[in-house]
C-alpha cells in the first residue's frame, strides 16, 4: 500500500524527511548542505545506522575506546552511531544520507551546536 511522506522538517544544515516512523524503528532521508554541520551530539537510547547515497561527510565519531576520531565517508559507506556515543557530522559536499534508527527521535543531547538549539 502507498503510504504519504511523514514529515519535512527544515534544518539550518539542510532537511530530514521523514519516511517512516513506527514502534521498532524510524527510516529517514537526510540532506546536508554543503559546508554545514549538525550538532555535537548523542543520544541516551537512539541507536542508528547510517548509509551514504550521494557527497561526502567528515564525521567526527567516538571509536570503541570512546575516543574521539575523525573519518570521512562516501557513497555505499555505512555508519554505525550506537546509544550513547558522541558523533557529528560536516557536509564536504552536498550530501544525501539514509539514516534507519531506533524510533527514539526525542532522544538528542547536544554537546555543542552552531545553531544555539
Amino acid at each position: 500500500m502507498k503510504v504519504e511522506l511523514n514529515k519535512y522538517v527544515e534544518k539550518p544544515w539542510g532537511y530530514e524527511k521523514w519516511i517512516a516512523i513506527t514502534d521498532n524503528y524510524a527510516l529517514k532521508e537526510i540532506f546536508f548542505k554543503k559546508g554545514q554541520r549538525c550538532s555535537f551530539q548523542y543520544h541516551h537510547k537512539k541507536e542508528e545506522h547510517i548509509y551514504i547515497l550521494s557527497g561526502k561527510l567528515e564525521v567526527l565519531e567516538d571509536n570503541e575506546n570512546r575516543e574521539l576520531e575523525t573519518h570521512v565517508y562516501g557513497p555505499g559507506d555505512i555508519i554505525h552511531n550506537p546509544p550513547t556515543y558522541r558523533h557529528r557530522n560536516t557536509a564536504l559536499e552536498d550530501t544525501t544520507i539514509i539514516e534507519v534508527s531506533t524510533p527514539h527521535l526525542d532522544d538528542v543531547v547536544r554537546i555543542e551546536d552552531d545553531y544555539n538549539r
